[in-house]
């Protein structure tokens, strides 16, 4: 038994084989990887969400009072997040005992807690020390949010995940996934490598949701949104590194923001 819980311990993977799940390779590289910052580019059912609650658990687990925040765009999607710690939590038999179990909360008797937390900025600040940071539905959160929480990782050395499926070339999901460099271990998913994702339904979700829809929530790519008015390469097509720009300092900065929103 304590041979065993020691090679959980050293591989999360074997964490998840006695929840009784099966993971996919690419949930396995992720898994076992080891890198400070990583970005999961998925598919819509490919079993991102899964993957990070384990990864979160494991840490909960296996290194005492430690701090993992996990952060959603929406209450109601915190708490689905959460149900799936509960109950992957429980399908392990509560290796480690509940100090305190809520909604959105669960506390160790390790000293170890994971808060499940909407995406709002009043709700994070705060918190510091955190040991694993996991965004979900990352494209979908704003670049405000995501500056206020990459300081609570300063001082603990923490990780950060943040999980996706793209929505438009806009905001820090798609800047760090471009222009992000070395900093991140990117991972990328599509439906086609899920294999349980029949490609009968694919077709179907082809069909019925369009080209720029189905390639952005199955295929993993940053395509225009249906509801810009002009693409993104209209836009960056008219700037020239070569022409000096006529404002400064809080007009730039309107600029900037102008172009943004021509994007969004």
């Amino acid at each position: 038994m304590i041979a065993a819980d020691l090679a959980r311990a050293l591989d999360p993977v074997l964490l998840a084989s006695a929840a009784g799940l099966d993971p996919d390779p690419w949930q396995r590289d992720v898994l076992r990887s080891a890198a400070p910052r990583q970005l999961l580019n998925c598919s819509r059912q490919s079993g991102k969400s899964t993957t990070v609650v384990l990864l979160g658990l494991h840490v909960a687990l296996y290194e005492p009072s430690s701090l993992v925040l996990l952060l959603s765009p929406s209450l109601r999607q915190s708490a689905e997040l959460f149900r799936k710690v509960a109950g992957l939590y429980t399908a392990l038999g509560s290796p480690v005992p509940p100090q305190s179990e809520t909604s959105l909360r669960l506390e160790l008797d390790n000293g170890s807690r994971i808060l499940s937390l909407p995406g709002k900025e009043a709700t994070v600040r705060g918190f510091s020390g955190v040991r694993l940071l996991l965004i979900d539905e990352a494209s979908r959160v704003p670049d405000e949010l995501y500056a206020a929480l990459r300081p609570m990782l300063a001082v603990s050395g923490g990780r950060l995940v943040a999980l996706s499926t793209p929505w438009g070339k806009r905001g820090w999901w798609h800047r760090e996934w471009t222009e992000g460099g070395a900093t991140w271990a990117r991972v990328e998913v599509p439906a086609t490598r899920c294999p349980r994702i029949p490609p009968a339904f694919l077709e179907e979700e082809r069909r019925a949701l369009g080209p720029l829809v189905y390639r952005s929530e199955y295929l993993c790519e940053f395509v225009d949104t249906v509801d810009q008015v002009f693409s993104y390469e209209d836009v960056m097509s008219t700037l020239s590194p070569d022409v000096k720009p006529l404002c400064f300092g809080e007009d730039a900065e309107a600029l900037s923001a102008t172009v943004e929103v021509l994007i969004a």
